[in-house]
């Protein structure tokens, strides 16, 4: 039977930061290859997913990227706002990974973490 997990349930560790003045960085990372390579082939974590979670143009996405090397899915997203600049709410950027923690994956077997 096939349900969804929520992706802090599986992932390690997912976290933000600045990449730079005008970018913030995401990391999703996994303990493992088999579980970063199970999420990795659900297909869920895309550019549209990033854009519908963070409500931005694709122009703000700088990168998306599947580091096999590090277990790991990384998103650079341009700042609407340059860090410490007026209107910033995240000097550091370390708050911008909430949207990230409740992405449905489709999961079979028992659930992670449980």
């Amino acid at each position: 039977m096939t349900t969804t997990v929520p992706l802090h349930r599986i992932a390690k560790t997912i976290r933000s930061k600045n990449a730079g003045a005008h970018y913030f960085t995401f990391d999703i990372i996994f303990d493992n290859r088999e579980t970063y390579e199970r999420v990795k082939k659900t297909g869920v974590i895309t550019r549209d997913l990033v854009r519908e979670l963070y409500g931005v143009g694709d122009e703000r996405i700088a990168e998306l990227v599947e580091y096999d090397k590090g277990n790991a899915i990384k998103i650079t997203l341009r700042r609407s706002v340059s860090s410490g600049d007026v209107g910033d709410t995240d000097l550091y950027g370390c708050q911008q990974y909430i949207p990230l923690l409740d992405i449905p994956i489709p999961w079979s077997e028992e659930t992670p973490g449980s």
